[in-house]
């Protein structure tokens, strides 16, 4: 799997800043993964502080998205290393 920092930022917005910012549906599409991903991540506390889209979506920034993927994969080479 690549990295998230290694792909085009397809499907996302972007900001005044030059920021390119996710919805869940679109984030998921980004790790090449699913919704219920990005879910489990906010639940364990890896992506916080949404800001929300005009339609009242929660959105999350290209950065915290690769940090939370950095994260779910730190983790789980840690319970593998454990088991």
């Amino acid at each position: 799997m690549h990295h998230p920092h290694d792909r085009a930022p397809a499907h996302g917005r972007q900001d005044a800043d030059g920021g390119i910012w996710f919805t869940i549906a679109e984030a998921a599409a980004f790790i090449g993964g699913s919704p219920q991903t990005i879910y489990s991540w906010e639940r364990r506390g890896h992506l916080t502080n949404p800001r929300h889209d005009e339609r009242g979506r929660r959105i999350y920034s290209q950065q915290q998205i690769a940090d939370a993927h950095r994260t779910a994969r730190q983790n789980t080479a840690a319970i593998r290393r454990v088991a």
